[in-house]
């Protein structure tokens, strides 16, 4: 999920350089094992209540307001990529779902029912990749505060999920997504196998 709330015309555009988001990095999971190339880890628990960044202040020049503009909250390159990979791997998911017995607020971007899986796809920038991440040059603050929220909210839709017994994970934009998605395929055959009542023994 490239932009977790819809886009913003604050700043600058997300790609480029400057100081990251302090504190610590965001954690990927929970999961039992890292993906490939991934940070992916146990999310810590932390309750979590929305903090306002405070008035959009104004974009910076009309390219990044074209370009925050067209940033969209679904269907981004990386999403589609991995979703590709997926079908060739012959699973079947819902796309942008909510699932079951979460918050109906908190959409996933793919939704693997039956092994009860949820995928994050995260944009480097909007969730603050810690390889990746940067704070624009322009309207730090403003950014530093709307970034950390996109944070603690990522995590507590993690806890959120893992208390409706959802496996999350999640996967940065510049992973190998092709791996990433023989893994997922491999902790669904391993999920459903853990599911499936076994056939009583002759006497």
């Amino acid at each position: 999920m490239a932009n977790s709330r819809g886009g913003s015309s604050a700043g600058a555009a997300p790609r480029g350089t400057g100081p990251r988001p302090e504190g610590p990095a965001p954690t990927r999971g929970p999961v039992p094992r890292e993906l490939p190339d991934g940070r992916i880890r146990t999310s810590a628990s932390t309750a979590y209540q929305y903090v306002s960044p405070g008035p959009t202040p104004h974009a910076s020049s009309e390219a990044v307001t074209r370009v925050m503009r067209g940033t969209g909250r679904r269907d981004t390159q990386p999403e589609l990529r991995l979703r590709s990979a997926l079908h060739r791997r012959g699973l079947r998911f819902l796309v942008d779902a909510v699932a079951e017995g979460a918050n109906k607020r908190r959409r996933v971007d793919v939704l693997l029912r039956g092994a009860r899986i949820a995928v994050f796809v995260d944009g480097c920038f909007w969730h603050a990749c810690p390889e990746h991440g940067h704070l624009p040059m322009t309207n730090q603050q403003w950014w530093r505060r709307k970034l950390e929220g996109v944070v603690r909210r990522d995590r507590d839709t993690d806890l959120e999920l893992a208390a409706a017994g959802w496996l999350v994970i999640r996967v940065w934009e510049h992973q190998d997504l092709d791996r990433a998605a023989g893994e997922i395929a491999r902790l669904v055959r391993q999920r459903r196998g853990a599911r499936r009542p076994r056939s009583a023994r002759p006497h």
